[in-house]
């Protein structure tokens, strides 16, 4: 319910001037990168567009995938989604950009602002993401009392919430544990085990319904 509240307060974001085009586009397309990617702060900030690649699988159909340095200097494959590459065209056109970047293009993940090809900073990445979190978190309070405790957790949120909360929906959809690890960069599944919520309702609905002890 809290991703469809920031979901909903992004689209909602003003879009008259340049500037505020600009900023939708680019939030836009960084929560698909930290949500669909499942990325951390530091992998948006350190890689680059032309990190993305096609190749056809073997019945001959082409995917889309984005090569990540990640934590401990490790690689590993994202899937990109036909999603993801929908919303990177997107945000590639708004910034004066073709579709689809070329191999080993330098254009960052994220740009700043302007007519410049820089990076975005990754306290600047923070910054954008709490200030929507915080947005989200005010148009929650403006319905009530009742919306109180969901905005104070969405006000507490970090993008590190945004890739747990893709960890955890992708064990939902019961996408296999070890391709969530894969997609991820876990070290182990022992770590991804902690998005298995719907494991443990079910755990807990089973227990509750053939473990009694009838007094």
């Amino acid at each position: 319910e809290l991703w469809l509240e920031v979901k909903a307060y992004i689209d909602a974001m003003p879009k008259e001037t340049n500037r505020e085009r600009a900023h939708y586009f680019r939030v836009r397309w960084l929560f698909t990168l930290l949500y669909l990617g499942g990325l951390r702060i530091s992998e948006v900030v350190e890689n680059t567009m032309g990190r993305f690649f096609c190749r056809r699988d073997k019945d001959g159909d082409e995917r889309w995938w984005l090569e990540i340095l990640g934590k401990g200097e490790k690689e590993r494959l994202v899937p990109a989604t036909n999603e993801m590459m929908i919303e990177l065209a997107r945000y590639r056109r708004e910034v004066g950009l073709s579709p689809y970047p070329s191999p080993n293009e330098e254009t960052p993940l994220v740009l700043s602002i302007g007519k410049s090809r820089e990076r975005l900073t990754r306290a600047a990445l923070h910054v954008t993401v709490k200030k929507v979190f915080d947005g989200a978190a005010d148009r929650l309070r403006q319905r009530g009392d009742d919306y109180a405790a969901r905005a104070d957790l969405l006000e507490h949120a970090s993008a590190h919430w945004l890739r747990h909360t893709a960890g955890s929906h992708m064990a939902n959809q019961q996408i296999d544990l070890r391709l969530v690890r894969d997609n991820l960069g876990h070290e182990s599944l022992s770590t991804t085990s902690q998005y298995l919520h719907a494991d443990d309702d079910r755990r807990h609905k089973e227990t509750e319904q053939k473990h009694r002890i009838g007094w």
